[in-house]
């Protein structure tokens, strides 16, 4: 499978109005812990894990990986984003398996955008800024190529954000005993 996104991870941060989004550091490993260990959070992602598991299991530096960025506010991790390509055997695919996907290659996979943030910052805004700027950056790496959401029905915040990021929906399907929403948006660059 092609990488799903380009080799020099992570690009130079990306500043918004209030976020930086970045590559992981070391000092992310808490709010990682965090975010992972939350009721809150994982509701919709098959539950939280426990926290001495996690301890034990997240590396000095989390989320070192293509395609992942650090949202954080004031220097602190606030969330994550993900660009990741959906494997070809998962429901809720936009083409057949064979077509080619833009510039990553035929069997990349589709761009799938998601997201996780710390419970106390819910209702601010964040997720929908990190997402925008995550996404612009998408654009301008792969112009022209959609980008999917998938999220639970049941998950009434992630439905509000997916149609705020302008994403229209292509299809529902059970997985993981749920109801799935799938989305498109697709990926223009801003001009200018």
């Amino acid at each position: 499978m092609a990488e799903p996104v380009p080799a020099d991870w992570p690009p130079a941060p990306i500043r918004t109005e209030r976020l930086v989004l970045r590559g992981s550091e070391a000092g992310d490993r808490a709010a990682f812990i965090d975010l992972f260990a939350s009721p809150e959070v994982g509701t919709y992602i098959g539950g939280p894990r426990p926290r001495d598991e996690l301890d034990g299991a997240v590396p000095e530096v989390p989320g070192r990986r293509r395609g992942l960025f650090v949202a954080a506010l004031d220097g602190a991790m606030i969330g994550m984003i993900t660009l990741d390509r959906r494997d070809a055997d998962r429901p809720g695919r936009l083409r057949p398996a064979d077509e080619a996907v833009g510039t990553a290659g035929p069997d990349a996979g589709e761009a799938d955008l998601g997201y996780m943030f710390l419970p106390h910052v819910w209702g601010c805004g964040y997720a929908a800024e990190a997402c925008a700027a995550a996404l612009g950056w998408f654009a301008g790496a792969y112009p022209g190529e959609p980008v999917r959401l998938c999220t639970q029905t049941a998950n009434d915040r992630s439905m509000r954000l997916a149609a705020k990021l302008g994403f229209a929906e292509v299809e529902r399907f059970e997985e993981y005993g749920a109801e799935q929403w799938l989305g498109v948006r697709h990926s223009v660059p801003a001009s200018g």
